[in-house]
């Protein structure tokens, strides 16, 4: 029996669908309660219907899960407001036209990801399938992992591994971030961005910082928390990233325009190709996504450049691309490291190796930089030209070693992060013998094929964390108190002993 008599406004599915709280989602999240992986659902859904729908599904999803961020978001601070995200016995095409208008609302609060006209191309049965799979999913949470977990595993199958990019996992990430320990004052860049996991860990690590020192709680669901301004002015003054694929950079600007309240300086650029920039920023539909955030980046040039070669960041975090030499003269012809350890310009170089000089200039002298590397570049014979010109320049503080299995399934390259300072009369005067942290990961934390090792109670049962997200089994940090402590933790003692001036 109906109990109520719909409006003119109201279809029959207003009247018996059931309603849904932003808590009643939180009490049924799938993650949580089934222990299910959004990436993992994503894959089901690939095979049982995008599969056969004729459409880009990289683009589907992201569509879908951009407008559940908003809906969700607005939820999040209205605990009276209802989820529009939901198949609640609409029509296939009721349900279409409905999260079509969550979508459009999401453009507007987040512009520069989706063209201004673009649609979701689902046929109304599938877009329904999919959304009944999603729904249950509570996508935010204390940072924003269960969403990079989707992204990276499409990013992945949609591109990145051709081109010798590989998203960081975000323990790595919070490793470097603990142990660069960014502070609200620092400018912070990401040069080869990626979803920019460096940038957003930074925020969330600053905004805790910021709230803490309020007396102000961080909260489960801290990531959809309404803004304090300091916060928001952090993300819009300081943050900043760049990338050179189109893809990746819209969403790398959806997670910083989610964490920095619809602030974002994401840019589509060639970082090691500066000398282009004015080319490319003088094109309109560039300008309209990208020109507030190219304003405040070119306020951060050094005084003694004018051409884009030198900045005053003081923190660069970043995993550069390690596939693939450059070999364009006009390139080559503006780094000192494209010339052999004879001084002889060569015909072809390790992108990554630019990225070490090109990341060093964005640098201010006493700001520092975490980078990810192959392990070659700290091994090899031949290399050493490239250590003398880092230790001539920067205070080597650490490097890391990280497990073979880290950057499973897309490689399986031995990578290790380098940390260094810049030297500077105050922040880090210049000397010549002085003690390097050196460490080595021991546990996996993937399998050989790339699954992650979770942490399992005695019960054999996956752990949660305090925000219900699985513990990866790394010794990189200790999680929440729930681990042991490790190299990140170890590397803060070394750096309060030796004075570092980014951890007094």
């Amino acid at each position: 029996m109906i109990s109520d008599i719909p409006s003119s406004s109201q279809k029959l599915s207003d009247i018996f669908g059931e309603k849904y709280t932003y808590d009643d989602l939180r009490s049924r999240d799938k993650i949580s309660k089934e222990k299910r992986s959004l990436r993992n659902l994503i894959k089901e859904m690939e095979d049982e219907v995008l599969a056969s729908a004729g459409v880009d599904s990289f683009e589907e999803i992201f569509k879908l899960i951009f407008a559940k961020l908003y809906d969700e978001l607005i939820c999040a601070n209205d605990k009276t407001a209802y989820l529009k995200f939901r198949n609640s016995g609409d029509t296939d095409f009721e349900l279409k036209e409905k999260i079509q208008n969550l979508f459009d609302e999401a453009k507007k609060k987040w512009e520069g990801v989706f063209p201004e006209g673009s649609k979701i191309l689902l046929s109304p049965s599938h877009l329904a399938v999919c959304v009944s799979t999603l729904q249950d999913i509570k996508l935010f949470n204390n940072n924003l992992d269960v969403v990079d977990d989707a992204f990276e595993y499409l990013m992945s199958k949609a591109q990145k591994g051709e081109k010798g990019q590989y998203f960081t996992p975000r323990y790595v990430i919070d490793m470097c971030v603990k142990m660069m320990n960014p502070t609200v004052n620092d400018k912070i860049i990401d040069t080869a961005c990626g979803s920019s996991g460096f940038t957003v860990h930074s925020i969330f690590k600053v905004w805790k910082d910021i709230r803490l020192s309020k007396g102000l709680e961080p909260g489960e669901d801290f990531t959809a928390q309404e803004r304090t301004p300091d916060e928001r002015n952090f993300v819009r003054d300081n943050v900043f990233a760049i990338d050179f694929d189109e893809k990746t950079v819209r969403v790398a600007r959806t997670l910083n325009l989610i964490a920095g309240d619809g602030q974002t300086n994401v840019l589509h650029l060639n970082t090691l190709d500066y000398s282009r920039w004015n080319e490319i920023t003088k094109q309109e539909d560039w300008n309209d996504t990208y020109n507030d955030g190219f304003k405040k980046l070119k306020k951060l040039q050094a005084k003694d450049s004018s051409d884009y070669s030198k900045f005053n960041f003081d923190l660069v975090m970043a995993n550069p691309p390690f596939a693939g030499d450059i070999k364009e003269q006009t390139i080559l012809s503006h780094y000192e490291l494209a010339k052999n350890d004879k001084g002889k310009w060569q015909n072809k170089v390790g992108r990554d190796i630019l990225f070490i000089e090109r990341n060093l200039n964005f640098l201010k002298p006493g700001g520092r930089m975490a980078v990810v590397l192959p392990q070659g570049r700290f091994n090899n014979v031949s290399d050493k030209y490239i250590r003398d010109f880092i230790a001539e320049r920067c205070r080597i503080l650490a490097v890391v070693g990280l497990h073979g299995n880290v950057f499973k399934p897309h490689t399986g390259t031995k990578t290790s992060v380098l940390f260094v300072q810049k030297w500077d009369d105050k922040l880090c005067p210049k000397k010549n013998d002085y003690p390097i942290f050196f460490a080595t990961m021991r546990k996996p934390s993937k399998d050989s094929s790339g699954e992650k090792i979770y942490v399992k109670d005695k019960n054999g049962e996956i752990k949660l964390d305090s925000h219900n997200h699985f513990i990866v089994d790394h010794d990189l940090y200790n999680h929440d108190n729930m681990t042991e402590d490790g190299i990140a933790e170890a590397f803060a003692e070394f750096a309060k002993k030796e004075g570092l001036s980014f951890f007094q």
